[in-house]
């Protein structure tokens, strides 16, 4: 199945909790919390600003991305979790 998010919204496919310190101590799956990293998986055509004119968002598919912690809704789709959020919503594309 594939989804087409509308407007200006933008779905995320999150990176793994860590389950591990740098100093390698282990996190117990409660504490873990879910990182604010993640790859885009599909971007929407975007939204009109006051004149009209479509502003498409900054971000494609397949950037990594950095988003806001509390931002968006997440979903399931055939087993996988998925992340829709706003394009506001992303502060960051990381560079390589």
């Amino acid at each position: 199945m594939s989804l087409k998010p509308l407007g200006d919204r933008v779905i995320i496919k999150q990176d793994e909790a860590e389950t591990a310190t740098a100093s390698g101590i282990l996190i117990a799956g409660t504490a873990q919390e879910k990182p604010q990293r993640g790859i885009v998986i599909a971007v929407g055509e975007g939204k009109l600003d006051n004149n009209g004119n479509l502003v498409k968002p900054d971000v494609k598919v397949g950037d990594s991305v950095i988003y806001s912690k509390y931002g968006g809704t997440a979903i399931t789709i055939d087993s996988e979790e998925f992340l829709i959020l706003r394009a506001d919503d992303i502060y960051a594309v990381l560079v390589k």
